[in-house]
């Protein structure tokens, strides 16, 4: 055949694919596409992808799972406020909901039946748009070499947030109409209709952004955490700690806020073992403590209360 006399397949993605195995005899077909669940090595062979993720991986994964939950937990707290007591049992659904989608997810991914994946290690930027990347020998014709080369990180994110949406339709409607009797008949349903919007928006982030998120989701943790900490600070008229102390749930926005800060920290630094990312960790609480020593010169009630006045 021609192309066994050829150096290597054109294309950064496409590969020849494994026919036939006998002994130390392997039979190669022509250079295209990688079946699922394979990419191609060095020497343009289709191998299967059977490494475990790095964490980085793992920690990219939890990103994706977050954005749902944390959206579904903002849209639940904006439209329940002060009116209803059944936002907290709405937040635990929500958590329920994303945490069953998410063992779903990695129970129905291959290896099926376990909780962990296999997966292919993520070389570059481009293994996340192999579309991009089909070669035209003769400038005429298209060889299709279009696969997951980042198997399974960008199609497992797609399972999760369908398993997300079909949970959120079998459990909240239910939960809402039992304990939401503070909310009038149109508010009730109004986080599960945000979620309808949120969930395609999602959707296609991750088609599209994918590779972009897998290299930025730590300093997008970092940066928004820092931005929505301030924000709620300010907003809540916090200038001191025994503002801070005050109420529980001002606590528990500091306590999910440091937790994101960490998250983000560990990110970055890319370690494998938490021992060299613990003196990073000392830094979790250090936006708060600014926050505080500084919020005396700038009186954030006072900005508030100008704004609201129209100065």
């Amino acid at each position: 055949m021609a192309v066994d006399i050829q150096p290597a397949c054109l294309g950064l993605y496409c590969g020849k694919t494994l026919l036939f195995k006998n002994g130390s005899n392997e039979i190669y077909g022509e250079c295209g596409v990688c079946p699922r669940g394979q990419r191609t090595n060095a020497q343009k062979y289709c191998q299967p992808c059977t490494e475990s993720p790095e964490l980085y991986d793992w920690l990219y994964l939890g990103f994706m799972a977050m954005l749902p939950l944390v959206l579904h937990w903002f849209f639940i707290e904006w439209y329940s406020g002060k009116k209803s007591s059944s936002a907290l049992f709405q937040h635990i659904t929500a958590l329920f909901e994303c945490s069953m989608a998410a063992i779903i997810t990695l129970l129905v991914s291959d290896p099926v039946g376990v909780l962990y994946i296999r997966s292919c290690r993520v070389l570059m930027l481009s293994d996340w748009y192999t579309m991009l990347y089909n070669p035209s020998p003769d400038y005429v014709t298209t060889v299709h070499c279009t696969h997951e080369a980042v198997y399974p990180l960008y199609t497992i994110v797609f399972v999760y947030y369908a398993f997300c949406l079909v949970l959120m339709m079998l459990l909240r409607p239910l939960l809402v109409k039992k304990i939401a009797c503070g909310l009038g008949k149109s508010e009730r349903f109004k986080s599960i209709y945000a979620a309808l919007y949120f969930f395609p928006i999602l959707t296609v982030l991750q088609a599209v952004g994918g590779g972009l998120l897998y290299y930025a989701f730590p300093y997008i943790i970092l940066v928004l955490s820092l931005v929505t900490l301030a924000v709620y600070m300010s907003a809540s008229e916090i200038e001191n700690c025994y503002d801070l102390l005050v109420r529980k749930k001002r606590l528990i926005v500091l306590f999910s806020h440091w937790l994101l800060h960490a998250y983000g920290i560990v990110s970055i630094s890319r370690a494998d073992r938490l021992e060299h990312d613990l003196p990073l960790l000392a830094l979790v609480p250090t936006p708060a403590l600014f926050y505080l020593f500084t919020a005396k010169f700038t009186e954030p009630s006072r900005i508030l209360s100008e704004g609201a006045n129209g100065h």
